[in-house]
């Protein structure tokens, strides 16, 4: 629902702030976008802004952007959860116990996040650094790269975001 639509039903008579957070709020590891209406103060702001912390991180985006950070940042927690349960399968598969396969893959996914924040390091160049010449990485990249593993992430935003859009209308 837009700020927009919001606003009228409330006969405009209120400030109206749209908010989008994530899964990993439920573990104060969300992230939250935040779109403002008219009459929306810095004191408010500040104030929203606040609120989401708690729980995650806040980033503040014009409200036409909102069915792309769905696309990204509302699904993106299934797509992870899809790779980390694929990553402890690929495990499994090669000997390792359920638990443990599960324990690699989740800390793997989660320090990798961390490493990409904290760092400010693109996260192609810390790819690079864990891929050395004719090693392990690179021959396990090159697959995901013959399967489409990056198209297929990028595929899974867009069609998300439109079918955001789709209910949106």
């Amino acid at each position: 629902m837009t700020i927009r639509t919001i606003a009228e039903q409330t006969g405009g008579a209120t400030k109206v702030i749209r908010a989008m957070p994530n899964a990993p709020a439920l573990v104060r590891e969300g992230m939250t976008a935040l779109a403002m209406g008219a009459g929306v103060s810095e004191e408010d702001t500040g104030l929203v802004r606040t609120i989401f912390e708690t729980v995650g991180r806040v980033v503040v985006i014009e409200e036409r952007l909102m069915d792309a950070v769905t696309g990204l940042s509302g699904s993106g927690p299934a797509y992870v959860f899809q790779a980390i349960e694929a990553l402890a399968d690929g495990g499994v598969m090669m000997g390792l116990p359920r638990q443990t396969a599960e324990l690699l893959a989740a800390q793997t996914v989660f320090g990798s996040a961390h490493l990409v924040l904290e760092s400010g390091v693109h996260p192609a160049q810390l790819k690079d650094r864990v891929a050395s010449p004719g090693g392990t990485t690179i021959a396990g990249l090159h697959q995901l790269e013959q399967r489409g593993f990056r198209a297929a992430l990028m595929a899974a935003v867009e069609s998300a975001t439109m079918r955001s859009k789709e209910l949106g209308r």
